[in-house]
């Protein structure tokens, strides 16, 4: 069979792409790795034919890659991304849109696109990526998978390229919470965080979705004896983000990409127009209101759990892609501000299509919250 370009950037056939280096906890999982990871032997093209020219093989692996293969994964192939991961739909301008195997004819969801779709189609079992404003969240939500946000910092980000230091994380993906778990235990320190287990829903982020979604994600919330809590984000918090998101791009990128604008396809470029145009005093005014955010989402949560939609809609049709940006940010923008950890729980809605419930937790308390979303989840299964 060959590879979809759209999929895998690099997957030999017969594989793996490298073996596992140990044994453990993951002894015949396989993983597609986000094209943003270094795989020692491998360029890493960051979705970008320009980059992944200019970029030197890898000596080594990055972190999270090196701790999985020691766990007994191995690397089926370097999985697509969109460029630089700056972007949610999982569209790539110069190697096209994965599929969405659960919900046909829709978007797969970015920027862990190609990884998920790996996933979603039985061609891998885990999926390495990151997310930054919501790039594993959504695609989980979108295609029917399981996915974490750990906590900031919680996973070494070692050998990766970056795009906003200040909200990058290591997730993944997977098709069960057991296996999630499993990803877990190999990537995740000791729980430094407390957790009560309280879960509380609020109606004002509930109703950030569209009715087929909310009444899902509500329904998993009731389900799990959530308790409602009066909690509205504030309408300064995704300016803040976003702003000191793409400046932190701009100089994470700018020097290498000023003399490379044109290789960026048309949205991805746009955003990358925009955080150039970001002056100093605008980027540190961003910086101080993010702190602030970050405080006070942490102070509202304590040692609860927030149940709220992953997503604002189900994976929309390609056409509705950017529209449905916004009002998924306003929710993914919550645990990013706050640097905590977010598990997907995949639902399903009355229409049939998959979305996601996410449960955020204190920092700290990943390992914690992976085993709650699995308890809440229980019900869904049965």
């Amino acid at each position: 069979m060959t590879s979809d370009l759209s999929v895998w950037r690099v997957r030999p056939e017969p594989g793996p792409l490298v073996a596992p280096t140990g044994s453990g906890v993951l002894d015949g999982e396989t993983v597609a790795v986000k094209d943003l990871f270094a795989v020692a032997g491998q360029r890493t093209g960051a979705g970008n034919p320009a980059w992944l020219a200019a970029t030197d093989v890898a000596e080594s692996h990055a972190v999270a890659v090196a701790l999985l293969l020691e766990a007994g994964a191995s690397v089926a192939g370097l999985a697509q991304t969109e460029e630089f991961a700056y972007s949610l739909t999982g569209a790539n301008a110069h190697y096209g849109t994965p599929p969405n195997p659960r919900a046909p004819g829709r978007i797969s969801g970015g920027s862990t696109s190609g990884p998920a779709t790996a996933v979603a189609s039985g061609q891998a079992g885990i999926a390495l990526g990151t997310d930054t404003g919501g790039s594993v969240r959504v695609p989980a939500a979108y295609q029917g998978l399981w996915g974490i946000r750990p906590t900031h910092g919680a996973v070494p980000a070692g050998g990766l390229v970056p795009l906003a230091p200040s909200f990058d994380t290591v997730g993944w993906l997977t098709d069960s919470a057991e296996l999630l778990r499993r990803v877990g235990d190999v990537l995740l320190p000791p729980d430094a965080g407390v957790l009560s287990g309280q879960l509380v829903v609020s109606d004002a982020l509930l109703d950030l979705a569209a009715p087929e979604v909310r009444d899902a994600v509500e329904q998993l919330a009731r389900d799990a004896g959530a308790e409602p809590v009066d909690w509205a984000p504030e309408p300064t918090w995704l300016a803040a983000f976003q702003t000191l998101q793409a400046a932190e791009a701009w100089t994470v990128h700018g020097a290498w990409l000023g003399e490379q604008m044109d290789t960026l396809g048309p949205a991805v470029r746009g955003r990358f127009e925009r955080a150039r145009a970001i002056g100093a005093a605008d980027a540190e005014a961003a910086r101080a209101a993010v702190v602030q955010a970050r405080a006070e989402i942490r102070d509202r949560l304590g040692v609860r759990v927030l149940v709220l939609p992953s997503t604002a809609t189900v994976a929309p049709r390609p056409e509705e892609a950017e529209a449905a940006r916004e009002a998924t940010m306003l929710l993914t923008c919550i645990a990013g501000i706050g640097g905590l950890p977010a598990v997907s729980v995949p639902v399903t809605t009355t229409g049939g299509l998959p979305a996601g419930a996410c449960l955020v937790g204190p920092a700290g308390s990943d390992r914690a919250l992976l085993a709650l979303a699995r308890q809440v989840a229980e019900p869904l299964a049965t």
